[in-house]
């Protein structure tokens, strides 16, 4: 079993930043692809980026390409999405979820644990 945290999320004007952190508990977290997915008002939850459980590789949407930034801290089970450059489109409530042995590419479906989630506000 894991539990996932996420905290960070807040109100930014456009153009500004913000980092969410997703803190993992329970064992290996290591082995966990992890994702991170957003969902606006009246819109389905979608893919933002995920980092490898292996290699450190990521994937991302090409709405947030260039401007998010994913990492992870296997020693404090931990994941970050770094938000640069931030447009109120941006503005939604960001979940994390984990994948035990996944891939980048995995749909949501595949996913075994989710966050609560945060809200992130852009204004113009």
């Amino acid at each position: 079993q894991v539990q996932l945290v996420e905290s960070g999320g807040g109100l930014v004007q456009s153009g500004g930043s913000l980092r969410l952190s997703c803190a993992a508990s329970g064992r290996a977290f290591s082995n966990y692809v992890m994702g991170w997915f957003r969902q606006a008002p009246g819109k389905e939850r979608s893919f933002v980026g995920a980092i490898s459980w292996i290699g450190g590789g990521t994937a991302y949407a090409d709405s947030v390409k260039g401007r998010f930034i994913i990492s992870r801290d296997n020693v404090q089970n931990t994941a970050y999405l770094q938000m640069n450059r931030l447009k109120p489109e941006d503005t939604a409530v960001y979940y994390c979820a984990a994948g035990l042995y996944g891939s980048i590419s995995q749909p949501q479906a595949s996913y075994n644990y989710w966050g609560q989630g945060t809200q992130v506000t852009v204004s113009s």
